[in-house]
């Protein structure tokens, strides 16, 4: 960050009294140029903050001469409820570095967030009036004012992708800690402000500046084209590796069964009438039907999904431990501002999707459809370093990690609208409405993508399409707000059941085997799935078959085995279907797919393979439904007389089971993950049924009632909360009397640590780093006087202080280290060293009467890192990301310990 006028610029702001010119001058000038150790850089370095703030008063010339460089201003600002503040980072570089970034994993990086000289900082907007150039030439700036209007004269802003940084990881993160979203979006702005009043100067920087405010579009669109293309390579081999269980194609080995059985139109039930597909007994010279082929096909089948799943289990385990599990609990602790190394990197990209494959292919009770938020997610990440303006930002990298979060719900299930929806309500933190837009954009050309790429006809643009033809009674809305009911009743015994298992494997010795632990899953579930046809089919197979309705010509479908006939009751005529024995052993045989189903759900989400949970719930609720809608059916049509069905049943079937299926999936989906509005919207584009929204809002609600009565949590949250990641829930109130007092630390009768501005030494401030853990420290005038000067961060201090050691003659144990403008009166001892450029100095503050109420919802909406906690403008403590959420937790008769980062 550089100070004003800027340093080493002497010559160039001698030329005249014009703030601009100087600027201009010494940029031309100071390309490349270094002022050797200890020195101030020139202008090559990070985003530079606007100089309106210092120690001493502004002069009203802008002429070298009688400029000290320690009169130079150095502010972080950071933005107030009611401010909006831009920012910037420290400028300076030393001789020959360059950026590098020594604790990154994979591409999951903070690039930008070096300082220069040790600074990460900014000048921002003034929330009370603008100001003139010629008005800054003539007026006096307050001490320590953290406001102006960086517009006026010339700014270096920082993270410009033409620069180097000089101390390597100035203004980064720790792994496993948080981001200071207002720290990110104050820089975001400045250099926006930058980029604008650079597009007068010349028609380069004009173009520079079109390319950057494009820069957004284009990353969202080479997402999602990425996300289709992806999701299309998934989808095929998914697909193929799942028919490799049944036997093969010898024509065409590469070829699923439906692509070789396509003449044929083969049914999932019949599978004599395609002479092209050769099932394993088959290829081993026996015949298709029979105990022996039976035997040989049951072995085969158990032996592929054992492969199968073994070498998902130890790909995740040997090359990408973060590619199992469904990965949406992580993907929203991510966008909260919390970072996890290498969970958004090249290599769990690779391994998520293969894995994803294999763990599908080896009939797990497991969906793609989450996975593919975390896959499209770290296509995201990995595109967003191609754009600076992201890559080095961590808090506008968000944006689009939400736009890819959408892509990946639209190429789940070809639902477009619903990914976005998914993206707002379920996932997002931080959604401004550029990012809305964006994200319809991304999840629109990755539907597109998906659906040119994909050879199996128009499933996916529209994954389980039905098409019917019969209206709803109002009647139905009873059994449409009772599968709401059994939903969230059946959501909230599967997410209690599932955390107990996750609690156990985690405590357990069972959480040392996880390759076993899949092999034995996948054992049991071959075992006991294959002998019933509805648990060995695909469950996209069955949910689309649970779904469909029955047409009089339909005999490959047990559930349509209906006996038709007509009766006349006085001038009308009706159809009425008694039920087969096809639709009876089905509705048995379901009610046990049903059992079987969720129990493996249980065990096999949260295993060390990659994992979703949105089509098992689909299932559960599909199949819940079709009973459901069954029974519905035959009620209307043995008492077509009853009043609520008077003038409704007339002259066609109006119950449809195959709508109650719908329904049900919609139920026990709200119920497992508490969406509502996404989750209707997801519900109609996956069928095509719009006419139906009531029904699937009626039965939402329903659900999410229920679940939110008997649990508050949804399956995401409550992996959050098991794995002890540092969420704040936007949705939920805190609703206690405490004050600020109370949750800060340390407490009124320990020791607050703190740094003083000018009377500690490096070796003093290396102690108190070696003592204490903290992530960042007050600074204040003196121990006896402790008024807040400033915050800086631990991370920043060891950087500062290893790095002036390394470049810097003179800097010893004993050097004085300075958080001010101004040398000491008398310095007899070594150089000192000065730290101003890392300093906070305008950090957010409450005072100790402050209600918690008002601070969480500071931490929640503005994104907060920590904040001070003053009395009479005296520093008391420091409250964290992490306090509150201890306190949040012990208010609510909670385990505060489980909130396991920093």
């Amino acid at each position: 960050m550089e100070k004003f006028p800027l340093k080493g610029s002497r010559e160039a702001a001698a030329e005249g009294n014009s703030y601009i010119t100087a600027y201009q001058t010494v940029m031309k000038k100071s390309n490349g140029h270094t002022n050797g150790a200890g020195g101030d850089s020139d202008l090559d370095g990070s985003f530079r903050d606007h100089p309106l703030a210092q120690h001493s008063k502004l002069t009203t010339s802008l002429t070298a001469a009688g400029t000290d460089d320690e009169d130079m201003i150095d502010i972080t600002p950071r933005s107030s409820p009611g401010d909006v503040i831009g920012g910037g980072g420290g400028g300076g570089s030393s001789s020959g570095y360059h950026r590098e970034t020594a604790t990154e994993s994979d591409t999951e990086r903070d690039f930008g967030h070096l300082g220069g000289g040790g600074g990460g900082g900014g000048g921002g907007g003034n929330h009370h009036s603008q100001r003139t150039m010629h008005q800054l030439h003539h007026q006096h700036v307050p001490t320590h004012s953290a406001f102006g209007d960086p517009m006026d004269g010339a700014l270096s802003f920082y993270g410009s992708s033409d620069v180097q940084d000089d101390i390597p990881g100035i203004g980064q993160y720790e792994d496993f800690h948080t981001i200071d979203w207002q720290r990110d979006i104050a820089r975001d702005r400045m250099r926006h402000r930058y980029i604008v009043k650079k597009r007068q100067d010349s028609l380069w920087d004009l173009i520079k500046g079109s390319i950057d405010a494009g820069s957004g579009w284009l990353c969202v669109l080479l997402v999602g084209i990425a996300a289709g293309c992806v999701a299309g390579m998934v989808d095929i081999g998914a697909s193929w590796m799942s028919d490799l269980k049944h036997g093969i194609c010898p024509p065409a080995f590469w070829f699923n069964r439906e692509q070789c059985c396509y003449p044929a139109k083969q049914s999932v039930f019949e599978e004599g009438n395609c002479s092209t597909w050769k099932t394993w007994p088959e290829i081993f010279g026996l015949d298709r039907n029979g105990t022996g082929p039976y035997i040989v096909a049951y072995i085969w089948y158990v032996l592929w999904a054992l492969l199968f799943a073994s070498l998902s289990a130890s790909l995740v385990r040997m090359f990408a431990p973060y590619a199992c599990g469904s990965g949406i609990p992580e993907i929203k602790t991510i966008l909260s501002g919390f970072i996890i190394r290498g969970y958004l990197g090249k290599w769990t990209l690779l391994i998520k999707s293969v894995g994803l494959m294999l763990s599908v292919s080896a009939g797990l009770t497991l969906g793609k459809e989450g996975p593919m938020v975390h896959i499209a997610s770290c296509i995201g990440n990995i595109f967003s370093h191609v754009f600076p303006k992201y890559g080095r930002n961590e808090a506008k990298k968000r944006e689009i990690l939400s736009a890819a979060a959408a892509a990946g719900v639209s190429v789940a299930f070809g639902a477009p609208i619903g990914g976005v929806l998914f993206s707002l309500e379920e996932v997002s933190y931080y959604f401004p409405l550029k990012t809305l837009w964006r994200s319809f954009f991304c999840a629109l050309i990755a539907a597109f993508v998906l659906r040119s790429l994909t050879p199996f006809g128009n499933e996916h643009s529209v994954l389980f399409f039905v098409e019917y033809n019969k209206p709803w009674i109002f009647f139905e809305l009873i059994p449409f707000v009772f599968l709401g009911i059994m939903g969230g009743v059946i959501g909230t015994f599967f997410i209690k059941a599932n955390l107990w298992w996750c609690r156990y494997r985690k405590f357990s010795k069972l959480g040392q085997y996880p390759v076993m632990e899949v092999l034995f899953v996948t054992l049991v579930t071959g075992i006991i799935c294959y002998p019933n046809p509805f648990t060995r089919m695909n469950m996209n197979e069955l949910i689309f078959l649970l779904v469909s309705k029955c047409s009089p010509g339909d005999v490959t479908n047990p559930l349509c085995d209906y006996k038709r006939m007509n009766i006349t009751t006085g001038n009308t005529i009706i159809e009425v279907t008694e039920p087969g024995p096809g639709v009876y052993s089905s509705i048995w045989l379901l009610m046990l797919t049903f059992i079987l189903k969720l129990a493996l759900t249980i065990f096999t989400f949260g295993m060390k393979v990659p994992a979703g949970l949105f089509i098992p719930s689909l299932l559960l609720g599909a199949i819940m439904g079709r009973i459901v809608g069954i029974g519905v059916e035959q009620f209307a049509y043995s008492y077509p007389n009853i009043w609520f069905f008077t003038g409704e049943c007339a002259d066609s079937n109006l119950i449809t089971p195959g709508l109650y299926a719908v329904v049900g999936a919609a139920a026990v989906l709200g119920g497992v993950t508490r969406m509502t509005v996404s989750l209707v919207v997801i519900m109609f584009e996956l069928t095509g049924g719009v006419r139906y929204i009531v029904p699937l809002m009626a039965a939402a609600m329903a659900s999410k009632w229920v679940g939110d009565a008997l649990g508050r949590q949804g399956i995401y949250d409550a992996h959050i909360a098991l794995n002890g990641y540092p969420f704040l829930d936007s949705k939920e109130e805190f609703a206690h009397t405490t004050l600020a007092a109370d949750v800060m630390q340390p407490k009124r009768n320990e020791t607050l640590n703190v740094i003083t501005q000018d009377s500690m030494t490096v070796d003093d401030v290396e102690n108190l780093l070696k003592e204490t853990e903290h992530n960042g420290y007050p600074v204040v005038v003196s121990r006896e006087n402790q008024y807040l000067v400033g915050f800086v961060l631990r991370r920043d201090l060891n950087l500062a202080i290893g790095n002036a050691k390394r470049l810097i003659e003179g800097i010893s144990s004993s050097s004085i280290v300075l958080f001010t403008s101004t040398q000491p009166i008398q310095n007899l001892g070594p150089q000192p060293l000065k730290l101003k450029k890392i300093l906070d100095m305008a950090p957010i503050t409450v005072t100790d009467q402050t209600p918690m109420e008002t601070v969480v919802d500071m931490f929640r909406k503005l994104g907060l890192r920590q904040t001070l906690v003053t009395h009479n403008g005296r520093l008391l403590g420091v409250i964290t990301k992490k306090d509150v959420l201890r306190h949040v937790k012990q208010m609510d008769n909670e385990d505060p310990n489980t909130v396991l980062f920093n």
